[in-house]
């Protein structure tokens, strides 16, 4: 099977030759290529079931890195637990016209800012009117910046509660109909006029880099034509059939706040300087098809979704927010008369592995293997 690792060590070389990177991104490449090697150190570990030993490598924990999701996955959908409510949940989809990719990608941290601001304003304030639910919300958005052929496709999920907690905070506040939160034409007009707002008061401040190929953007004739384009087009906003409860939207959104912008399982084969790749075509019905692209413009496809470093990518608002949560989730709990029955695990660690010789036993950590840099040739300790 090849790796996205794999593609960096032989090709990486040659793509920083032709490409000048910045320090955070040489920082994740490193750290994708070093992921699970002798590099990194790890240990030896026994089955307690059949016997076998095997070198297991310790992992690179970077949030780009296709192997290192699933421990962080599912050691916040443990911490997640205790927050969930016995309603239906609504994922929401907001998505900003390719027409600003090219701006985004020469002002990322704060174009992704306004994306956030613009979208968790649009469904809070929703939220909060009288005419559609009259109510704090709670909302977890996570951003994600590619499309499945590894382009730029810069949108936000929200996982929504079905309703909220009412302004006096005396009552939870359903939404009015369960397969329905409220339609998307509304939120879709309000998050347009919201982004822009932001955007544009950012342009005139001058915080907006116009370089590169969208250096043209800095005559006000075309900024001005831009904004007439942005304005007049439809905003794409999806709003998904609702979970049934707190069980089936744990699974869910954990595939989406830990996703990276291609797993390794999607590659299909690296050859003569091309790779292959499964994606699903969304405008032809979903269908699973094959891409081949030169290795150059993989890597270039890749590195356009590295994150600005300490961005936060997974954020919450409303009675989810972080400084709310501890007290208003409680309230809403006691005001379903619901008492969570999930019980937090310890965190999981890196080495509790489930034996892959037997599929029986679990793998039990008996010899450490010190980095490569510390330890003798071929020698644990």
């Amino acid at each position: 099977m090849y790796e996205v690792a794999d593609i960096f060590r032989e090709f990486i070389d040659e793509y920083k030759r032709q490409s000048k990177l910045p320090l955070h991104v040489l920082k994740v490449i490193n750290a994708i290529m070093k992921c699970r090697t002798d590099i990194l150190g790890g240990h030896v570990g026994k089955c307690n079931s059949c016997g076998q030993e095997i070198e297991l490598y310790n992992s690179c924990g970077n949030r780009h890195c296709p192997k290192c999701q699933a421990i962080a996955r599912a050691n916040w959908i443990e911490k997640m637990k205790e927050d969930l409510l016995p309603v239906h949940y609504f994922h929401i989809v907001l998505t900003i016209p390719h027409e600003l990719n090219d701006i985004v990608l020469r002002n990322k941290k704060i174009m992704y800012e306004i994306l956030f601001k613009s979208s968790s304003e649009t469904l809070l304030t929703l939220s909060r009117d009288k005419k559609h639910l009259g109510c704090e919300p709670g909302l977890i958005g996570i951003l994600h910046t590619w499309g499945q052929n590894l382009l730029d496709h810069n949108h936000i999920h929200y996982i929504v509660p079905g309703g909220g907690l009412s302004s006096d905070e005396k009552k939870w506040v359903s939404t009015k109909k369960k397969d329905f939160f409220m339609h998307v034409k509304v939120i879709s007009e309000l998050f347009k006029k919201k982004f822009m707002c932001y955007f544009l008061k950012a342009a005139n401040k001058g915080n907006i880099r116009y370089i590169g190929n969208i250096e043209y953007l800095k005559e006000e004739k075309e900024l001005k034509k831009l904004k007439r384009k942005l304005y007049d087009m439809k905003w794409n906003v999806y709003c998904k059939p609702p979970f049934a409860g707190p069980e089936q939207v744990l699974e869910y959104i954990g595939k989406y706040t830990h996703r990276v912008a291609i797993s390794n399982n999607r590659i299909i084969k690296v050859e003569k300087g091309m790779v292959t790749f499964k994606w699903r075509d969304y405008k032809d019905n979903n269908k699973n098809k094959l891409m081949t692209v030169s290795t150059h413009e993989f890597i270039r496809r890749f590195l356009l979704h590295i994150l600005p470093e300490r961005f936060v990518k997974i954020r919450h608002y409303g009675i989810l927010s972080n400084r709310n949560k501890k007290i208003k989730i409680k309230k809403c709990q006691n005001l379903l008369k619901y008492k969570s029955k999930f019980r937090n695990k310890e965190k999981q660690q890196e080495n509790e592995y489930k034996c892959p010789i037997c599929n029986k036993g679990t793998i039990k950590k008996i010899q450490i293997i010190l980095p490569y840099k510390l330890a003798p040739p071929g020698k644990a300790v």
